[in-house]
């Protein structure tokens, strides 16, 4: 046996392919236990209807869903019969170009088609009610169980050992790590122990004291019986896969049959704990009883567009149990307390390959190149997503909306409001429109800024740009280029450091030289081992041994927690402070008077504790808006005293109230990046344009796979005369070469703004190409970077 003894809990879809994808990579000392009878323990994989559909907003799930599809194709699990989305409505028409814009800046071929071309491909849909179908070629049925079957035989022929019928009851531990399984049959010794099992994730994670913020709940999947028009079909499936998503359905075919799934009825959650056992389910566990009135409707509305089953019954049904998180996303990593237990949970049929094979590439190489994982970290959650109640409320409310067109901007409508900075109640007093920000209430715009639109030339985006904007943003922004404004940055994630060896540590950690005098501030990197970017932080030194870190999220201090040394600590002091954006090119006369630091002295990139009237603050001369000024950092009591101090003096130099949509506006003018939209783990500092943060000077976790020189891909800045939301399609010619990240319009250039991956030979200033909105291409032109002030003046002064 080669490798660590290593358990999975678990031998559902993803458990049996993260068995195969280790032994593969010649792990071989591996142990599958279920409490069920192979191949069909019982749990979510056991009655998956098996539809794959590839689309997705997000670029890791496509990847993720592709792999799926090429292996089981490979392992003839696969029917590759197509997948088709349909759209009845404008609204939906425009949702599948949007959609196909995904697909083609993910790289998978689809095709919008007409309305004619639809009926073809699937002709049993109602004549002249479908406007426009969404076809891809590659999408199809997984056959869930033979899959389950074939990678567990794979496995087992490698050396990997398989035990039915096994109940985990426990997992053992030797102080903060993993030694082994308990089950009702006895103990096995695992030096990794990988929770893969679905449903009961939950369950099996609080063994170790891990709270999984995933819901199970019942989905309605039901069978009819013979449909004349399709009697004495051979082949279990003919037709591509099909998607009705204004009312909630999906259809597949079954030989003459057809199955078809709902999500339009009210959530059904069910407690981990209530789920019966192998042997007391009448089916099996994750299958219920159908409730016949909770289908009603969709039996209505499968007879009206499928008018061919009007002459069938629904013969069979079932109340199907799946995994639903707080954010649609799976949760894949190691437990933040306790070493060598992993989890691989909230996973579908859909993306089960792909997520086994990233599982083994992170396992055995200590990093997973081939995929960006930071949507899917299990310790990305804030302790608020991990109450129970937030569980399960956002578990139903995304099964509400599984089916939904949503708009990039849209927020959560509960629970609301969760987080609140100290400056709320000043906000609401000047109309804030509030989006959400990991909890936060994060204002977009104030709605007292409209008096300034006054003789304003203000660009009107499209309809979709349109949504969650208001003319008041760009008023915000011009004002911060013109005048001064407040910006809340108290969503910023703020970490400190400290202890003997704080420098040292973060210079391993961190791609800049931080071990520079008190008052410095470094902007830097935090990179993975393969050198892909895992976050961009600002790191100011405030003592000897003691460090603010500006960071992302949580998975900033899990990574800081992970690798500390003795001699150092670091915690999360975001809810125990705040922090106001002050800046324009008035800011120092405003705040100047009002404080006992001499900010003339105080130079960029620099920072000073004193006094702002009676508040003690922090202050850091740091911009994301590109204009002079300071984040001015106290704590959470004293915040309200902040502003209003600020608020007072300001109110001669015409000071305003600023929102993230102006934020953003002026953050992309001044070519400031975003980690998690403009870079992720798949990008290295140079390619992204950061070369200039990474000090290869020194020592850093990184280094050793980072190859400076000229990219083949870089971060390109591109300006264009409308406006796009991110994630499109950039293309040369007919030919799709990139995808765009961040975009905004430009209020003080006067030119809308994308930022997009793209070929290096292909990002020289005054290159044309097209960017893919919907149905239609806008030409965008490459621009030097940044579009705003290149030479720092308005920073420096």
């Amino acid at each position: 046996m080669a490798g660590p003894k290593v358990v999975i809990i678990g031998a559902g879809v993803v458990g049996a392919a993260l068995a195969d994808e280790l032994t593969t990579k010649g792990w071989t000392d591996v142990t599958v236990v279920d409490q069920g009878p192979l191949p069909t323990p019982g749990g979510s994989s056991s009655h998956a209807p098996g539809l794959v559909f590839q689309a997705n907003g997000s670029k890791t799930m496509t990847e993720l869903a592709s792999y799926t599809v090429r292996k089981l194709v490979e392992l003839d699990c696969f029917l590759q019969v197509g997948g088709l989305e349909v759209a009845l409505t404008p609204e939906r028409e425009q949702e599948l170009h949007r959609r196909h814009g995904w697909l083609t800046s993910w790289g998978v071929e689809g095709t919008v088609l007409d309305a004619d071309e639809t009926r073809k491909l699937y002709p049993l849909l109602r004549e002249d009610t479908v406007r426009a179908g969404l076809h891809v070629p590659t999408d199809g049925l997984a056959k869930a169980v033979k899959a389950v079957e074939v990678q567990l035989k794979r496995a087992s022929e490698r050396g990997a050992k398989l035990l039915e019928r096994h109940e985990v009851l426990d997992i053992q531990t030797e102080g903060d790590r993993v030694i082994g399984v308990v089950t009702d049959k006895g103990e096995l010794p695992a030096d990794i122990v990988v929770c893969c099992a679905g449903i009961w994730g939950p369950k099996v994670a609080s063994l170790v004291g891990m709270t999984l913020p995933l819901v199970p709940l019942a989905h309605q999947l039901a069978w009819t019986g013979q449909v004349p028009a399709i009697a004495g079909q051979q082949a279990e499936a003919v037709r591509p896969i099909l998607r009705h998503q204004d009312a909630d359905l999906y259809y597949r075919d079954r030989y003459d049959t057809i199955g078809i799934g709902f999500y339009g009825h009210q959530p059904m959650p069910v407690d981990v704990h209530d789920i019966l056992s192998v042997d007391k389910a009448e089916v099996m566990p994750s299958v219920l009883p159908f409730t016949e009135q909770d289908f009603e409707e969709a039996w209505y509305e499968t007879r009206w567009l499928l008018p061919s089953t009007k002459d069938a019954k629904i013969e069979e049904g079932i109340n199907g149990l799946f995994s639903f998180t707080v954010d649609d996303m799976p949760l894949l990593g190691e437990s933040p307390t306790v070493s060598g237990f992993w989890v691989a949970e909230a996973v579908w049929v859909t993306h089960s390959a792909g997520v086994a094979n990233a599982m083994a590439e992170w396992l055995v190489d200590g990093y997973c190149t081939s995929y960006d994982l930071h949507e899917c970290d299990v310790n990305r959650f804030e302790k608020h997503h991990l109450a129970p109640d937030y569980i399960k409320a956002r578990g139903c409310q995304n099964f509400v909306e599984v089916y939904d067109i949503k708009h990039p901007l849209q927020p959560m409508e509960a629970p609301r409001p969760l987080r609140t900075s100290p400056f709320y109640q000043r906000q609401k007093e000047l109309g804030a429109y509030f989006l959400e920000a990991n909890g936060w209430e994060r204002p977009q715009w104030y709605e007292v800024n409209l008096d300034q639109l006054q003789d304003r030339q203000v660009h009107q985006p499209n309809a979709w740009a349109a949504e969650y904007w208001s003319p008041i943003a760009a008023v915000e922004a011009q004002i911060t280029r013109e005048r001064v404004a407040l910006y809340d940055m108290t969503a910023l994630k703020r970490l400190m450091v400290e202890g003997r060896g704080a420098a040292d540590f973060l210079q391993r950690m961190t791609t800049g030289d931080v071990n520079k005098s008190v008052g410095s501030v470094t902007y830097c990197l935090l990179l993975d081992i393969d050198g892909g970017i895992r976050s961009d932080v600002t790191v100011a030194r405030l003592a000897k041994d003691q460090f603010q870190v500006g960071a992302n999220g949580n998975l900033d201090l899990d990574w800081f927690t992970r690798h500390l040394p003795d001699d150092v600590s670091v915690r999360d002091i975001t809810a125990s402070t705040c922090c106001l954006g002050v800046w324009g090119p008035q800011a120092r006369d405003l705040v100047q008077p009002l404080t006992d630091i001499d900010l003339t002295a105080l130079k960029y990139f620099r920072g000073k504790q004193g006094y702002i009237g009676n508040v003690p603050v922090t202050a850091l001369r740091l911009s994301y808006v590109g204009e002079l000024g300071w984040e001015l950092y106290t704590t959470a009591d004293m915040g309200l005293k902040l502003w209003d101090t600020l608020w007072a003096a300001g109110e001669q130099y015409g000071l305003i109230a600023g929102g993230r949509a102006a934020f953003n506006s002026l953050r992309l003018e001044k070519g400031y990046r975003s980690f998690g939209t403009d870079m992720t783990y798949e990008h290295d500092p140079f390619e992204a344009g950061l070369g200039f943060a990474v000090k290869m000077s020194k020592d850093f976790i990184g280094k050793a796979a980072l190859k400076p020189g000229e990219p083949k891909r870089k971060l390109t800045c591109l300006t264009l005369d409308d406006t796009v939301m991110g994630k499109e399609p950039v293309f040369d010619g007919d030919t799709c070469v990139g995808y765009v990240t961040s975009a905004a319009y430009g209020h003080t250039i006067g030119k809308g703004i994308a930022y997009a991956w793209l070929p290096a030979e292909l990002t020289a200033p005054g290159q044309t190409v097209h960017i893919g909105y919907f149905d239609r291409r806008i030409e965008a032109t490459v621009a030097e970077e940044p579009l705003f002030d290149p030479k720092m003046t308005r920073l420096r002064g």
